[in-house]
């Protein structure tokens, strides 16, 4: 089992940036990746960014060009950087991670607001 703890989120204003970050904890040694999603109302969840054990990054294409994805392996946590936020960029952000046996656990989410 793994237990994920996301922080970060909130009201951001646009052109700002947010930073959000997901421990990974209970059996880490089975997680392959672990990145970020969002899902807006009306829209289907989409890849923010994920990054593989092997130290692999994959970024959505909406956001690619803003956004950073690292991690701190020792502590099993991830972190994400994006830049230059707007309206679109508003949803419910979850941190997930996946396992070598193709398992995949979820953060209960966290809500992106961006003001104008």
């Amino acid at each position: 089992q793994v237990q994920l703890v996301e922080s970060g989120g909130g009201l951001v204003q646009a052109g700002g940036s947010l930073s959000l970050s997901c421990a990974a904890s209970g059996t880490t040694s089975l997680i392959n990746d672990m990145g970020w999603y969002r899902q807006a109302p009306g829209k289907q969840r989409e890849l923010v960014a994920l990054i593989a054990s092997s130290g692999a990054k994959l970024y959505g294409l909406s956001v690619k060009d803003r956004v950073t994805i690292s991690r701190d392996s020792r502590k099993s946590t991830i972190y994400v950087v994006m830049n230059n936020l707007k309206a679109d960029d508003m949803a419910v952000y979850y941190c997930k991670a996946g396992t070598w046996d193709r398992e995949e656990y979820w953060g209960q989410g966290t809500q992106v607001t961006v003001s104008s």
